[in-house]
């Protein structure tokens, strides 16, 4: 009878749940001003809360020296200035100069990638696996020109995001200010609103949710900037063309997981084959054992068993992320299945904990 009665309550509370939705669904106007707010504020809300977990960690240690935390905040700032100045002066200028020349010398990179496939066509060995009626030359140059064509249409549409950029740059420094300063407090007003009883497990909640975050944002950062630099001097070493510009894009490109690493690679190997196929085999492969490097000394030295995530499971939700809603989702989609499992298995842990004191009971009631 018991075991009826929670059925009917579940039942029960998934159709209140899907009437909500299904109301919500009918009024969907009312929703419009909160979505229109919520893509204004993701943007620099993203980028508060990566750049609080980075600096949180001295902000803490700046406070634990006796340094009001208001002040700790400033001189941090202050700091990333400075080294933001020393960048542009130090680092962009080479960057700037590899975009240019990248960018200009295109047509003609484009019409080298094609003479290096007419000249492995005239391989007898490769021919004999080419389809007679295949023209992989033309056809690769098809797809780089249309790629480029994107890719200006691109670039030139961010000057219509000047705008957004100007709110972002306004507003991420504002809220990472207030994030750095409130430091935990955010998680404890959070447990001020669950029952009593259930206030001790929702700040060990939160705090295994803070801790998943924080490792998970901080180890990503490192471990991208440690495949960067081993990158670099690899390209270096094989003397690849634009080596700084593209390691760039692949330590950016790999903050998106799974493919961020495929994408990264092709205008490495594209570049490489440019220049001869033998650099081209060598890039791919710097780029294979820096990958390796990564995911088996680095990463499991950085992350340790924080970040418990089947490789699968990482695809599937990029794949998912990507559908629902691009980039942005592709971000957010891992940190929100690790808040989403820690809340599930916490909450499926105080279920089977009430569930158990409930049984106690009723076998003392029947001893009894």
């Amino acid at each position: 009878m018991a075991k009826l009665n929670n059925f009917i309550r579940v039942c029960l509370a998934i159709l209140l749940v899907l009437g909500i939705v299904y109301l919500g669904s009918r009024v969907d106007f009312l929703f419009t001003p909160i979505l229109s707010l919520f893509s204004v504020i993701i943007v620099p809300l993203m980028l508060a809360g990566f750049f609080y977990y980075l600096l949180r960690p001295l902000i803490d240690t700046l406070e634990k020296y006796k340094l009001n935390r208001s002040l700790a905040i400033i001189i941090v700032y202050v700091v990333i200035l400075v080294l933001l100045f020393a960048f542009i002066i130090g680092v962009w200028p080479s960057l700037r100069t590899q975009l240019v020349n990248f960018v200009d010398n295109m047509p003609n990179l484009i019409a080298s990638l094609n003479q290096q496939l007419l000249k492995l066509e005239d391989n007898e060995f490769l021919s004999a696996l080419i389809p007679a009626d295949a023209n992989p030359a033309s056809t690769l140059t098809d797809y780089l020109n249309k790629g480029f064509t994107l890719l200006t249409n691109y670039v030139s549409g961010l000057f219509s995001f000047v705008s957004n950029f100007a709110i972002i740059l306004f507003t991420f420094p504002i809220m990472l200010f207030y994030m750095l300063k409130e430091g935990g407090k955010f998680g404890r007003k959070i447990v001020s609103f669950f029952p009593k009883k259930y206030r001790e497990e929702g700040t060990t909640m939160m705090t295994e949710i803070d801790s998943a975050l924080s490792g998970f944002i901080v180890g990503r950062v490192l471990v991208n900037l440690a495949l960067g630099v081993l990158m670099y001097i690899g390209f270096l070493i094989i003397g690849l063309q634009y080596a700084l510009l593209l390691t760039v894009i692949a330590v950016v490109m790999n903050f998106v997981p799974f493919i961020g690493a495929i994408l990264s690679s092709i205008p490495i190997f594209i570049i490489g084959f440019i220049q001869s196929p033998s650099i081209a085999v060598w890039s791919i492969i710097i780029v294979l054992v820096a990958q390796q490097i990564q995911d088996n000394l680095i990463a499991p030295y950085i992350f340790g068993k924080k970040l418990d995530i089947h490789p699968l499971t990482t695809i599937i939700l990029v794949l998912v992320g990507g559908d629902l809603g691009g980039i942005i989702a592709i971000l957010l989609i891992i940190p929100l299945y690790m808040i989403v499992k820690i809340v599930l298995t916490k909450a499926y842990y105080l279920f089977v904990k009430q569930r158990r004191v409930e049984i106690e009971v009723e076998e003392s009631a029947d001893i009894s």
